[in-house]
């Protein structure tokens, strides 16, 4: 399959971010990453995650929801990284920014988001109810996400280790507190890091498919109503 791939300065209000847009041909889909704690768009496990949606028809944009000037401030104080609000108002941008470009207007939107990355995934997806089509949470803190939970109305997939107890519960009481089709998965024998042997390989499965269900129904639907547009016109 042929791809496009090229890294944008993607301009949102208050910074200007870098992101990297991968684009199959035929893609019936974007999927936009926002990354955890203290990681990147350079994420290994969120590249591997791309990589597998790239094969399966989707593209991708993996993009730092913070500045090189943010990023080197973050690694200090470590506040940036748990400032939902500014991360959630950046993604933002970035849906607004992907819906103006040609080669990505038409596509479908769904987010991706790891640890603190998800929560700012799912108020972005509470904040652009009309556009976000799918969510899904590897290792996430979807409780961070707060009062926007109930106002989420993409299904969302939350998607955690066994062995990562805590977060585990976590995921639980959001998925009870979301209104929306809601699903945790359990990754066996899987840590907060996906490290062991086929976890992460798991994920990228599962995410991969959660997207294309929802991702491709939501192609199809705008299909229909482009056909049955130009027919009333014609």
């Amino acid at each position: 399959m042929t791809a496009w791939t090229t890294t944008d300065r993607i301009t949102v209000p208050g910074a200007a971010l870098d992101g990297d847009l991968v684009l199959p041909e035929h893609a019936h889909g974007l999927v936009l990453f926002a990354h955890g704690s203290g990681s990147s768009r350079h994420s290994r496990r969120n590249r591997a995650v791309a990589d597998e949606l790239n094969r399966g028809g989707l593209a991708t944009l993996l993009v730092d929801l913070l500045t090189a000037e943010e990023e080197e401030a973050d690694a200090h104080t470590r506040d940036l990284r748990f400032d939902i609000g500014l991360l959630a108002d950046r993604l933002i941008g970035v849906i607004d920014w992907v819906r103006d470009q040609p080669p990505t207007v038409a596509l479908p939107i769904g987010l991706f988001g790891a640890s603190t990355g998800a929560a700012a995934a799912l108020v972005a997806a509470a904040a652009r109810r009309d556009v976000v089509r799918a969510v899904v949470s590897r290792g996430g803190r979807p409780d961070l996400a707060g009062p926007a939970l109930l106002q989420v109305a993409a299904p969302t997939l939350l998607i955690v280790g066994e062995r990562d107890a805590q977060v585990c519960d976590l995921n639980e009481q959001a998925r009870n507190t979301m209104l929306v089709s809601a699903e945790l998965r359990i990754i066996p024998a899987a840590s907060h890091l996906f490290e062991e042997p086929g976890a992460l390989e798991q994920v990228a499965e599962q995410s991969r498919q959660w997207f294309a269900d929802h991702l491709e129904s939501a192609a199809a639907d705008r299909a229909r109503e482009h056909s049955d547009d130009l027919r009333g016109s014609s």
